[in-house]
């Protein structure tokens, strides 16, 4: 890939914990993102493997009583067999995922204390997640301190006894390093506690989280959201975590039970809004630049995730609608070019596929995928598809390099360079927000801003503001201000999904 004039020097920083764990507990760096397997607890643990799988997590805390596999009912618990922890490792080796934790768990006795720690240091934990009783403290610290396996503290919501923070510290406060907080930043707002203002306070002693977005705050009935469009501020708890340097791990747990499909769709949209909220600026994470899949930042109005009761409490995000139909009536392309299936929007070859509906200024987003080489692109304001390259303006979608900046992934082709050059990886997903208003095209991947031209600087046919030549007999400043949308198939594959688009007034 280009290294001159592109790419920005990049800024490097030691991820240094003010909280260290034992080295080699702590995972490979920075901020990792897990699956505390409870969020699937109507399946087995290699079913929440499968799904933490197809989130793209590599780690997983356990928690007690769940099945095994669908073909073994016994627990993934401290008294598994030799077999079962067997099984359990083959599991997580096939997914390429690591087990990390385990909790939240609890024991009667100093014996089932001892065997809960002896089941975590033969499993290669880094921790468990408990909520012991203060006269416990000294003998988990102690059984901490003999195995290398570190202590969280997990907090429910009120009347809890570790509900309020300050007392999770006061009681970890004696014992060192090896204990910790396992923070549920959900309870904390059901509890009444600022989830982004507490992380700022008490993060130094923070091991993990169970980080949540719920629908109100306050209420210890608030259900679980799609990160990104709940009401409890999880962009600012991200931003927290990236200010403070926090090396560890942050678990998905989702305990709103919706049916299969729908609980899929939002721990997923979820876990691409968390990829995303990592990547982005961190001044646009924390001015909600950052919407989920499926929105567009914008009006105060409720969003389409859920039913009336649950769209109430959090009204945040505009509701998008989406580009095409599931059936791709509302589009035109040539028979059997195109495939809308599960979802995803899949070139088969042959053709461009169109929007029939025209649109002047709107905000598109959606998401891309490329294989090795895959050269597409994304048409605006195309006023007649069957002479695009003069009518329509381009944003270029490119894996790999290319001799002239103007062709890079984000760029408007021909015309205008991106801010720097994206490494687009094959078979990974990649989110485009496009905004159109009047003469001003602006571009992000992934929440960072790449593209921001005013076309009213184009004045002339076949030549750029800096000199350069291009290949339109149109100038782009009198490029139409109103048409369809488009796809491009180069000859290469690509698909898309999470098409969505809200015209802007």
């Amino acid at each position: 890939m280009k290294t001159p004039r592109l790419l920005l020097a990049a800024l490097t920083a030691a991820l240094i914990s003010v909280f260290s764990l034992p080295a080699t507990a702590a995972p490979a760096g920075g901020i990792e993102l897990g699956l505390q397997a409870y969020t699937f607890r109507d399946r087995t643990f290699a079913e929440a493997l499968d799904r933490a799988a197809a989130m793209g997590m590599k780690y997983i805390q356990a928690y007690p009583n769940q099945k095994i596999s669908p073909t073994n009912n016994h627990a993934t618990d401290h008294n598994m067999t030799a077999a079962d922890k067997a099984e359990v490792r083959a599991l997580l080796k096939a997914k390429g995922i690591t087990l990390t934790s385990y909790g939240v768990v609890y024991a009667k006795s100093e014996a089932e204390w001892r065997k809960v720690f002896a089941f975590a240091k033969e499993m290669g934990l880094r921790d468990i997640a408990t909520e012991p009783k203060p006269e416990v403290f000294e003998l988990v610290a102690k059984l901490s301190a003999e195995t290398g396996v570190a202590v969280t503290i997990h907090n429910h919501a009120t009347p809890n006894p570790y509900a309020n923070p300050q007392t999770v510290l006061d009681a970890i406060k004696p014992y060192g390093k090896n204990i910790g907080f396992c923070a549920d930043t959900g309870h904390w707002a059901r509890s009444g506690f600022d989830p982004a203002a507490t992380l700022k306070k008490f993060l130094p002693n923070i091991i993990s989280l169970h980080i949540k977005d719920l629908s109100e705050r306050n209420v210890k009935t608030a259900h679980d959201m799609p990160w990104g469009a709940g009401a409890s501020a999880i962009a600012l708890q991200v931003a927290e975590l990236r200010r403070q340097n926090f090396n560890g791990i942050v678990y998905m747990e989702y305990e709103y039970m919706n049916p299969r499909p729908r609980l899929d769709a939002e721990t997923a949209a979820s876990a691409d809004w968390f990829q995303r909220a990592l990547a982005a600026p961190l001044d646009d994470l924390v001015a909600g630049r950052v919407p989920p899949a499926g929105y567009v930042a914008g009006k105060d109005v409720s969003q389409i995730w859920s039913d009336k009761k649950r769209n109430a409490a959090s009204a945040r995000w505009a509701a998008a609608k989406p580009l095409f139909a599931p059936d791709l009536s509302n589009a035109t392309y040539k028979p059997g070019t195109w495939e809308y299936k599960n979802g995803i929007l899949t070139a088969k070859g042959g053709d461009d596929i169109w929007t029939n509906e025209t649109y002047r200024d709107f905000s598109l987003n959606l998401d891309f995928r490329c294989e090795a080489k895959t050269n597409s692109g994304v048409f605006l304001r195309c006023s007649d598809i069957a002479n695009w390259l003069n009518t329509a303006i381009e944003v270029q979608i490119l894996q790999g390099d290319a001799p002239n900046d103007k062709e890079l992934v984000g760029g408007i082709f021909d015309i205008s360079a991106p801010n720097r050059q994206i490494d687009i990886e094959p078979g990974r997903w990649y989110h485009f927000s496009i905004t159109a208003k009047g003469q001003k095209i602006q571009v992000s991947i992934d929440g960072e801003q790449v593209t921001d031209i005013d076309l009213a600087n184009w004045k002339e046919p076949g030549k750029n503001p800096d000199g350069t030549k291009n290949k339109f007999t149109t100038a782009y400043s009198k490029m139409p201000k109103e048409g369809r949308i488009g796809l491009q198939y180069h000859g290469t594959p690509v698909s898309f999904r999470n098409l969505v688009i809200e015209p802007i007034d």
